[in-house]
């Protein structure tokens, strides 16, 4: 297959990076990245990858396969454009908001395929298949990757724990303007060492503030990195307010404080007071809350077993066999205005 890795935002490029490295394992395939150079100014695997900036070489590619962490793709592209996710926040309203420009959702677990399934019955335009999320090959590679630079973390600053503050972005739902107080007091009080990683959308006003926490603490850490699933790895317990990545943790079953999280239903210990804070530390780590990520680990990815992205590729090649390859995405002129608006025009052959 031609396969192109659709790559709008950074935070993509560890989504999209276990299925280039299966297909490298196999030979298979012939693959070009994507990379869209209003969001993504340095690529880092620019000299390790088939990539382009230019939606007309990816269209002139002609794919048979495009794997989409994120909402919308060009309708004119041909291939069968498949949704892989961009994390499990299910509480997020537009988590199940199916907007037509995807032929495939390849889901994580059970609790977010029957959902789909029903969906796809609603709109009879798109399959489900359950595949698992692509990081997950990526952690079950690295799972003892960083022990190491985490041991050597803690030495350094004579600590116990590594913990982890990865908030979202969204300003009606981060905790950004309420916590900072409240960490230091953290950091004065626990034998810890606190990594910050933000979102790379994050508000700049928030960005600048934070880096200047860290700039004077010396047991803050401002992370300038876009794989942060490496950081979760090495945390011991993470703090956050309606961030999907705290679904990643609690499948690494680490400990997780959410300060006002709008989840219906919270599998970690949530607080609406953020003075709380420094009490919610000893009482996240016990074992009530252990029993509730092992709910979220059967049933919101199950797939740590570094297969998913050949999973992924299956799936695409039996919808293929099944039903061909689209020449296009069928859609309203909303639909399709909306996406040309957002990627640009291109010359059709």
């Amino acid at each position: 297959m031609r396969i192109v890795l659709f790559c709008e935002h950074k935070y993509a490029i560890s989504i999209l990076s276990p299925l280039q490295t299966e297909i490298d394992r196999t030979g298979k395939h012939l693959v070009l990245w994507f990379v869209d150079a209003r969001n993504i100014s340095d690529f880092p695997l620019k000299n390790e990858v088939n990539m382009t900036n230019s939606m007309q070489e990816v269209y002139d590619f002609s794919p048979e396969a495009i794997f989409v962490p994120g909402n919308i793709v060009p309708y004119y592209l041909p291939g069968v454009k498949a949704e892989i996710f961009h994390g499990y926040a299910a509480e997020k309203k537009d988590h199940w908001v199916i907007r037509r420009y995807l032929d495939m959702y390849l889901t994580q677990g059970p609790f977010f395929t029957k959902p789909f399934q029903q969906l796809a019955l609603k709109y009879k335009d798109f399959e489900v298949a359950e595949t698992g999320w692509t990081r997950q090959d990526w952690i079950f590679e690295n799972l003892h990757t960083f022990d190491k630079e985490k041991q050597q973390l803690l030495e350094t600053h004579h600590k116990q724990q590594v913990v982890l503050y990865a908030p979202t972005f969204s300003p009606s739902l981060t905790s950004l303007p309420h916590i900072k107080e409240n960490l230091k007091r953290l950091v004065d009080e626990k034998d810890i060492v606190l990594l910050l990683k933000f979102h790379p959308l994050t508000k700049q006003e928030w960005v600048c503030e934070y880096r200047q926490l860290a700039d004077n603490n010396e047991h803050i850490i401002w992370i300038d990195d876009h794989q942060i699933t490496k950081y979760i790895l090495m945390s011991d317990l993470m703090i956050s307010d309606t961030s999907s990545a705290l679904y990643e943790a609690l499948l690494l079953d680490k400990p997780v404080i959410t300060y006002k999280n709008v989840a219906d239903t919270q599998y970690w210990l949530d607080i609406t007071d953020i003075n709380e804070l420094t009490n919610a530390f000893d009482k996240a780590q016990t074992e009530i809350f252990t029993q509730k990520r092992k709910w979220i680990i059967d049933n919101y990815d199950p797939y740590l077993d570094g297969k998913v992205a050949k999973r992924m590729l299956d799936a695409v090649e039996n919808y293929i066999a099944i039903h061909g390859v689209p020449k296009e995405r069928k859609l309203n002129f909303w639909r399709k205005y909306q996406s040309v608006k957002k990627f640009g025009k291109i010359n059709r052959k």
